[in-house]
């Protein structure tokens, strides 16, 4: 067992992993708070003046690939270069992605999106890994370590709106891209200096087994960069020219995302040699998965369609006209106050602990009721905040029952040959909610607000009843598992 107890009793690596995840998200969600507001704001207060249609496109295909690009990403570190290096490389090309949207060009702008995703992809995984490694397998400070280190990701998301949206909104919106820059640099001199604490951990790739092994990474990753290169020379040129617009971009993306979606549960369902036990858990993964991607695309419309709506319809006097971006610190400061609350009632329950699949719908019936609050004041201006207040109240509701829920089944049900894989298949659901976020804000112009907002609500409450009506089953497919 490791017998470092530095940081909290726990290993003193855990503080640099703490606070290099709590500065990326900084920049993340300093920069998600200002992205489709500096792209529908005029021309002349600074923006791109795209209109909602245009904008809530690139948002879901920015953010649907910030986490899909987590899957070669961890691919990447498990494979080549370990997750150590994987954080480090990752951090420096995130931190220059938004210092290229500091500058006000419309193309560092798109190339500032691209360098973010693909530092994303790279960071984002890897540095959850190094945080289990970090402990023996049997140490019981395992669980607590993952709880404080998730708490470093909701003080970032807390902390970043309240800067980056006031710097953005309110002085410069190309100054508010650089803080973010500033920040993710911030966690890049931290993690560099704090290394020497990581001990093992991420130092090197899986280890191989053979010389034709070795081989077949070092062929693979010549063959993945090779591919890499093509398709981002092929989409640039595409781009230039004006053959490839933003619209056939997010479609194509879309695609991409359902033909992923089809092939994976397609062969985790109707190919292989399952056991009947393990195909039955894969049955009820693809019916969580489901639900997951129905509630994070309620969930991420924080930077999208609520984020418009604050900045357009409620009332901001107070504080002299306070940032629109400053409700997006409402999430993460209600999972800060309410995390500990959740984490006591599922222990006290005890027995009575309901299903992964019970605690799936009530999240999802949270998620449709913090919609189905907005539609009475959706086509009203000067709407009090405190409508917007009990609608990331109850999403972060809901997100205690599913989202810790998710992940913890995720690896319980997963036969163990496709573990990591199903971990994978976590995110892509996140993917898939954040596109569908983006496409929803796409319509803000164009649709009725009351009905926009009222079809996302149904659509939650009613997979959340479906879902509820289910539980019975899904315990029996689930084979013992909670």
């Amino acid at each position: 067992m490791n017998d470092d107890h530095r940081f909290f009793g726990h290993p003193r690596g855990l503080a640099t992993l703490f606070f290099t995840e709590l500065w990326e998200r900084f920049s993340y969600y300093g920069m998600r708070g200002l992205l489709i507001l500096f792209m529908v704001a005029s021309t002349d207060h600074g923006g791109l003046g795209f209109p909602a249609l245009k904008a809530g496109a690139i948002y879901g295909l920015y953010t649907g690939m910030v986490y899909l690009l987590g899957l070669p990403g961890g691919w990447i570190a498990d494979q080549i270069i370990g997750a150590r290096k994987a954080v480090l490389y990752g951090g420096i090309v995130i931190a220059l992605g938004h210092f290229c949207l500091a500058f006000p060009s419309i193309n560092t702008f798109y190339f500032g999106l691209v360098l973010i995703t693909i530092g994303t992809g790279l960071l984002k995984p890897n540095v959850s890994t190094m945080v289990g490694q970090l402990y023996a397998q049997n140490d019981p400070r395992r669980d607590a370590g993952f709880s404080i280190f998730y708490m470093g990701i909701n003080l970032g998301a807390f902390v970043a709106p309240l800067a980056c949206s006031y710097l953005g909104e309110k002085v410069n919106w190309h100054y508010g891209f650089a803080l973010a820059g500033i920040g993710m640099t911030a966690g890049l001199i931290q993690y560099v200096l704090g290394l020497r604490y990581l001990g093992d951990a991420g130092r090197n790739p899986a280890p191989v087994s053979s010389a034709r092994e070795a081989s077949s990474r070092k062929r693979n990753l010549v063959i993945g960069l090779a591919a890499a290169f093509t398709i981002v020379v092929t989409v640039a040129g595409l781009a230039a020219t004006g053959a490839l617009s933003v619209a056939v971009l997010s479609n194509a993306f879309g695609i991409l995302l359902t033909t992923i979606v089809v092939a994976l549960f397609g062969w985790l369902l109707f190919g292989g040699d399952w056991p009947p036990v393990d195909r039955k858990r894969l049955i009820a993964i693809f019916v969580l998965f489901v639900a997951a991607c129905l509630f994070w695309s309620a969930y991420e419309q924080a930077g999208s369609t609520l984020s418009l709506f604050a900045e357009r319809n409620t009332d901001r006097h107070w504080f002299n006209g306070f940032p629109a971006g400053w409700f997006q610190s409402l999430p993460a400061l209600f999972v800060i106050m309410l995390a500990p609350l959740f984490a006591w009632i599922w222990v006290r329950l005890g027995t009575r602990n309901p299903s992964s699949a019970a605690k799936f719908s009530i999240g999802l019936l949270f998620a449709g009721l913090s919609f189905a609050i907005l539609i009475p004041v959706a086509l009203r201006a000067g709407v009090s905040p405190m409508w917007l207040t009990m609608t990331y109240l109850l999403q972060t509701l809901g997100e205690m029952c599913l989202s810790p829920v998710g992940l913890s089944a995720m690896t319980k049900l997963a036969p163990a040959r496709v573990a990591s894989l199903m971990m994978g298949v976590w995110f892509l659901a996140d993917s898939i909610g954040n596109y569908i976020s983006g496409r929803l804000a796409s319509l803000y112009e164009s649709f009725p607000l009351n009905w926009l907002f009222g079809i996302v609500a149904a659509f939650c409450i009613l997979l959340g009843l479906g879902l509820a009506l289910l539980v019975r089953p899904m315990k029996r497919l689930m084979g013992g598992v909670n």
